[in-house]
């Protein structure tokens, strides 16, 4: 039986994977899959539960934010999406 204290967190990052590389567009896969996939390694969970609240915005604004096409608004304008937009624009 596995210990469920180290596999719930695999699990957790296993399904935000799937998650952005499936979110509907092929942009946002392209953009949001490729951020956790080059962070995946190094992603805690406090960054799985950041990139959850991110999955959970729509996909026309985030693919907008995410590009720079519009500007993030100051209340959807998290750490998080603001690392994932930086990483995207470098």
């Amino acid at each position: 039986m596995t210990d469920p204290d180290h596999s719930a967190p695999e699990t957790r990052r296993r399904r935000l994977l799937f998650r952005a590389n499936h979110r509907g567009t092929f942009e946002n896969d392209l953009m949001i899959g490729g951020f956790v996939r080059a962070h995946y390694d190094q992603l805690t969970e406090a960054d799985v539960d950041a990139l959850e609240a991110v999955m959970e915005m729509p996909d026309t604004d985030l693919a907008d934010w995410l590009t720079g096409r519009e500007p993030i608004p100051p209340e959807k304008e998290t750490p998080m999406l603001v690392r994932m937009r930086a990483f995207l624009i470098q």
